[in-house]
């Protein structure tokens, strides 16, 4: 019996499309085995451990915000044309923020790390950003470097998008589909199955690690990854050999069997369905248990700090014995004060003050005497005597009146002169 061409058709595509295990997680049945981390990928962050659950890895939580998380391939892509499906989901509050990167980046884990588009620095390869820039719904955009351009010191990092598509991603309540295409021919990007951007001018070469980063501020948006598939891809879908003609004595396929399997396939569709829906309910439980315990912790911590202050509060204020020494020596001094008062009642010092007053009025005359007695002696010596004064005064005008009498005798000798 000859195999149909449709069927060659179809295991040539599968054979094309080999999922890169190295480079892959989320695409069986769980996201990894353990929760301590995924095989053959570095996870970590800042603020923030990213948590494994059983469908998904938490980059960053709703709780508390300004945390990053990195997921980061160990082995670089050997292929020169790959296919890469990225499946996400972002929730939060109404005004929450944040970024999602996924690279494609010559040692990403080194050069990276767990930075984002606005704060790397010089990197080579490609990213696609996943944010709500510029005050948008959100948008997806793509950028590249060859490793010479420092983002995190360049002043628009916006105008070096090459390509981008806007997409409200944030709380659809359901996973988006990203998927990125690199061949020799094209390089192109889909969300959802819709065409987002592709250009013909843009080639990557092997040897790049894929890898996930995400930053929140400090009002967070929670980034779930759920899967991340890197598969090889080839420049162009082979053509399916041309039908050949049936054979007569081959025997055509009954039409009531497909249709009893067609409607076989709908039950367990709704019933795969309905369980995917339960694994999300399950994993928001999860989430909110995570982030419930995380505000218990910080209440915990809270308590604790007001505890050690009160400790330290009751180690500074006094003791009881120390109130009772400082009681009775109060008593003490109250009972020296009173009998010191008793005996100043008790005793008559109204005499000794009038003694007293009679020395001091005593000293004061005495005092007040021989200083005027000194004062009329120091005087008196000091004083000119008035004889003397006198008979200066009369000498000194004898001379000038003898002076006046000789001048004008003298004027008048003086012979004149007649004109």
């Amino acid at each position: 019996m000859k195999i149909p061409a449709s069927i060659l058709f179809l295991s040539t595509v599968v054979t094309a499309q080999t999922v890169i295990e190295s480079s892959s997680f989320g695409h069986g049945a769980i996201v990894a085995p353990s929760r301590e981390g995924i095989p053959g990928w570095d996870l970590g962050g800042e603020g923030h451990f990213p948590q494994i659950l059983s469908n998904k890895l938490i980059l960053t939580p709703p709780y508390p915000g300004n945390t990053r998380g990195f997921a980061w391939a160990q082995s670089p892509v050997s292929e020169q044309e790959w296919a890469a499906e990225f499946q996400f989901r972002a929730t939060g509050v109404e005004r929450a923020g944040g970024n999602l990167q996924l690279w494609y980046a010559k040692d990403g884990m080194k050069n990276v790390g767990s930075a984002s588009i606005y704060t790397v620095g010089q990197w080579d390869g490609f990213a696609l950003v996943v944010d709500t820039h510029s005050g948008r719904g959100g948008s997806i955009r793509g950028f590249l470097n060859d490793g010479t351009t420092d983002y995190k010191s360049h002043r628009s990092v916006d105008s070096l998008a090459f390509g981008h598509c806007d997409y409200s991603y944030r709380n659809l309540g359901r996973p988006s589909v990203i998927r990125v295409k690199h061949t020799n021919v094209m390089f192109e990007v889909t969300v959802d199955d819709k065409p987002c951007f592709s250009t013909d001018k843009v080639s990557l070469p092997a040897g790049n690690t894929i890898g996930i980063t995400a930053a929140t501020p400090e009002n967070p948006d929670s980034f779930e990854i759920f899967k991340v598939v890197l598969r090889t891809a080839t420049s162009g879908v082979e053509k399916a050999p041309p039908a050949e003609k049936q054979n007569n004595n081959q025997q055509p396929l009954a039409a009531s069997p497909q249709g009893g399997a067609q409607q076989g396939q709908a039950a367990p569709n709704d019933l795969s369905s309905i369980n995917e829906q339960f694994a999300d309910l399950g994993s928001r439980i999860q989430l909110i248990n995570h982030a419930t315990n995380n505000i218990l912790r910080e209440i915990g911590n809270q308590g604790n700090k007001l505890e050690s202050k009160q400790a330290d509060l009751l180690q500074k204020l006094a003791t009881k014995e120390q109130v009772a020494a400082l009681d009775a020596r109060l008593q003490r001094l109250e009972q020296s004060v009173l009998s010191i008062q008793r005996d100043l009642e008790g005793k008559d010092y109204r005499d000794k003050f009038n003694q007293l007053q009679e020395t001091l009025r005593s000293s004061h005359l005495s005092l007040t005497e021989n200083i005027k007695d000194n004062l009329l002696s120091v005087i008196t010596a000091s004083t000119p005597r008035m004889g003397f004064f006198i008979f200066v005064i009369v000498a000194v005008q004898i001379l000038l009146a003898g002076s006046y009498i000789v001048y004008k005798r003298r004027r008048a000798n003086m012979p004149k002169k007649f004109l």
